[in-house]
């Protein structure tokens, strides 16, 4: 009554190679993560070689060949984009500088007209000669906030300067650039 289980005639399916699995998992990973691939790159590199030589020792008992051969790619493929990194890298970020100085300076600039604005209120409404120079304080009537709040955003110091001449700021590329002669009361 205890019959043995039937015999199965289907020979072992061959195990698939861990180090293959994993060269193409950390190859996808390192053209997935542009900015980091080569560090997931060579890895992939290393174990897809790896793999490759272990499933042709191993006479058909490790399967896994596509996948080491995929992670082989994909490696080699993030270590080839490493000089095309490096040269978006050097376009890109001397044009971030770049845009960053050009908002700072128009951000100083539209202060400057703002205290420029407030101190021709001031001239006309104290009956002041254009040289005269109102105090930050008598500016603040003029300006939608204190004048103290206005700062320069690559650091400079503005100098408010009599009415007929324009503000100022210590750095030199922030200038207006209106050729005002001065107003005579």
């Amino acid at each position: 009554m205890n019959e043995a289980p039937p015999v199965s005639t289907i020979p072992d399916q061959p195990k698939n190679c861990g180090l293959a699995v994993w060269s193409l998992v950390l190859g996808i990973l390192a053209l997935a993560l542009v900015c980091i691939g080569p560090l997931f790159g060579i890895p992939a590199v290393i174990c897809g070689h790896l793999a490759y030589s272990r499933i042709k020792r191993s006479a058909g008992a490790l399967s896994g060949g596509g996948l080491a051969l995929g992670g082989l790619i994909t490696g080699y493929l993030s270590i080839a984009l490493i000089p095309m990194i490096g040269m978006m890298a050097a376009i890109a970020i001397p044009n971030f500088v770049k845009a960053r100085n050009t908002a700072q300076m128009n951000i100083c600039l539209s202060n400057l007209r703002q205290i420029d604005n407030a101190k021709q209120q001031w001239a006309l409404a104290n009956k002041k000669p254009s040289t005269d120079t109102p105090t930050a304080q008598e500016l603040d009537a003029y300006l939608r906030t204190s004048f103290t709040t206005l700062k320069c955003p690559a650091g400079g110091v503005y100098t408010i300067n009599a009415v007929g001449e324009e503000p100022a700021c210590s750095i030199p590329q922030h200038r207006l650039s209106g050729t005002r002669t001065g107003n005579s009361l």
